[in-house]
């Protein structure tokens, strides 16, 4: 965001680099070291929990993704080869997933001064669009096996799709609750919500066409898992778009800030210009600019940016705050709307067009 260059509060070395430089600011002005420095150990620990049991996910479904193949080739069961190709699909992004919470957790550089967080919603969006590609593959194939119905073995299909029941729910058993937070891990979850849901479908196939002998049962079993597997589908590209897109988290509304800002510290007298946005999953930043009466002197300045710096973060999750102090009347000939740019203003260093 443009308005990072141009915090009034550069003055102080406080450069807003990343989140955990924030949180040392805090050590000078509010005495948080400790909290910070548990947020930090808390968060690694859980990255790291994530991480194991997404590696234990990635064995667990290739593995079943090998024996449903054998299973569906053997049985002739669409159910059994569809879920298979759902879980070839699962295995590229549960590896993706992994490998996304191992970059993220790679320090900040000095290009990437927000470090590799944005890749977790990089790998959720990618996730995404392979459950898509998954839905419509299954769907097709559904309608083939409808219009042409072909012989299934059950008694072989019944049995791969046990062992990939239980194998399945063990995988979204490991994922319950890790992804808390975390798209990336989120989307690893619905995979294997998927992919127990398929395997349910499956079982109770085999089982029909066991005791009526109707074989229509598993293309439409099929379709039906592809559905449900479409809609978090869904869901997902668009939690993961609104990030990429730097939309307002869905949690704050921006226009409730500026008002909250005022009513709790009346030294404030303007707030405007205001951007916020998500990082990565419940990572929120935001750049505001702060009018204040203009016998404000710096010492007083400082102390009420981290005061306000404490309200945001409290009050609305926002770890990453950006205020740029200025007199009251400087306002005039800002933007009250959108961000705007302009690419005449480019040389002036900042970008931003007021």
């Amino acid at each position: 965001m443009a308005h990072a260059q141009e915090s009034g509060c550069c003055d102080h070395g406080h450069d807003h680099k990343h989140e955990h430089e924030s949180d040392r600011a805090h050590d000078c002005g509010g005495g948080h070291s400790h909290e910070g420095g548990h947020g930090h150990g808390h968060a690694h620990s859980l990255r790291s929990m994530q991480r194991h049991r997404l590696l234990l996910c990635v064995i667990i479904t290739g593995a079943v993704m090998i024996v449903e193949a054998i299973g569906g080739v053997l049985s002739g069961s669409l159910a059994l080869l569809s879920d298979s190709g759902h879980m070839l699909t699962d295995f590229f992004s549960l590896v993706l997933a992994f490998s996304a919470i191992a970059l993220a957790s790679r320090p900040a550089t000095d290009t990437r001064s927000f470090g590799f967080y944005r890749a977790e919603i990089l790998a959720a969006f990618v996730n995404g669009l392979l459950l898509v590609g998954a839905t419509l593959y299954i769907l097709y194939e559904a309608v083939v096996r409808l219009v042409r119905p072909t012989e299934v073995h059950h008694t072989g299909m019944l049995i791969v799709a046990l062992v990939g029941l239980a194998a399945n729910l063990a995988g979204a058993m490991l994922l319950m609750g890790a992804g808390h937070g975390n798209l990336n891990v989120r989307g690893a979850f619905l995979h294997m919500v998927g992919d127990t849901l398929s395997s349910v479908g499956v079982v109770a196939g085999a089982l029909i066409i066991r005791f009526t002998g109707w074989e229509r049962i598993d293309p439409i079993l099929s379709a039906a898992i592809a559905l449900m597997i479409g809609f978090s589908a869904w869901r997902l590209l668009r939690d993961s778009a609104n990030v990429l897109l730097e939309s307002r988290p869905k949690h704050l509304r921006a226009t409730d800030i500026p008002a909250a800002i005022c009513a709790a510290h009346a030294e404030v007298r303007e707030v405007h210009d205001l951007h916020v946005w998500e990082i990565t999953s419940s990572m929120y930043a935001m750049t505001v600019h702060i009018a204040l009466d203009p016998g404000t002197t710096m010492a007083q300045t400082e102390e009420l940016r981290v005061r306000l710096e404490r309200f945001v973060s409290e009050k609305y999750r926002i770890g990453h705050a950006i205020f740029q102090f200025e007199t009251v009347g400087a306002a005039e000939g800002h933007h009250a709307g959108p961000a705007t740019f302009d690419e005449r203003g480019a040389d002036d260093g900042h970008g931003h067009h007021h």
